[in-house]
């Protein structure tokens, strides 16, 4: 076990050296909004729940130009979305690829504003005001109102978009080690080349959730949040394993 962390902590420090390659993450294609704005929180919160299955860095690339188009722009703002027509809606969130699919991901977008709307006067910050910025409260929250919040809700995702604001956003989040690892499939594979899944597990519908908790386990008391590996070894998986550790 203490190999294992050894190896981990190594991961870590050549992430923050540089030495892992890609030092440009996906979501730093953004248009550098004050940290504090509602408009920074809903730029890093809309196009993350459509992020499933496809490049990353397309996706952000994407939200970005649709951000500094002004006839697309207002896709942004969740009281324009839920009052816009699906036509007008899918127009924009096309003319970029935000959005790859004409009817599902537009109707992810405007149920997500929707609820936004209904619920918290448009505010994503206020979801987060109303528990407490407690990463716990929040995800349960989040997890009891699946339908409210589509695709959001999703256990890599969910978990991926807090951390994402913890990063991006000035939110003083509490009780961040309940942000589990995003078990994406750099994270897998980063998972299995360490050794704390076989080759076999990656094949189990369950594969996420076990790795999950592994790492929940083996990371107690080391100091290293669950969240904290995820940038690294998305990162060395994704260059092929090529740095040695």
């Amino acid at each position: 076990m203490d190999n294992l962390i050894a190896k981990v902590k190594k991961l870590i420090s050549l992430w923050q050296q540089g030495l892992l390659g890609g030092e440009k993450m996906p979501e730093d294609s953004n248009p550098h909004l004050p940290k504090g704005s509602e408009k920074n929180y809903l730029y890093f919160t809309l196009p993350m729940a459509l992020n499933y299955q496809r490049n990353s860095y397309k996706l952000w690339e994407a939200a970005l130009q649709t951000y500094m188009d002004k006839e697309c722009k207002d896709v942004f703002n969740p009281i324009k979305v839920a009052k816009m027509k699906d036509e007008e809606l899918r127009t924009k969130l096309l003319k970029y690829k935000v959005a790859l699919q004409p009817n599902k991901q537009p109707n992810i977008w405007k149920a997500l504003c929707q609820t936004l709307v209904n619920n918290f006067d448009g505010s994503i910050k206020s979801v987060f005001t109303q528990n407490e910025y407690d990463i716990k409260k929040i995800k349960n929250y989040i997890t009891a109102n699946k339908k409210s919040f589509p695709y959001l809700s999703g256990v890599k995702i969910l978990n991926y978009w807090l951390y994402v604001m913890t990063q991006y956003t000035d939110g003083k989040f509490k009780n961040r080690q309940e942000i589990s690892v995003a078990p994406d499939t750099h994270v897998l594979q980063a998972s299995a080349k360490l050794g704390i899944i076989s080759q076999d597990d990656l094949t189990k519908s369950n594969v996420r959730e076990i790795v999950s908790e592994k790492w929940k386990n083996i990371l107690a008391g080391t100091g290293i949040q669950p969240i904290d590996i995820h940038t690294p070894f998305w990162l060395w998986s994704r260059n092929g394993f090529k740095v040695e550790i």
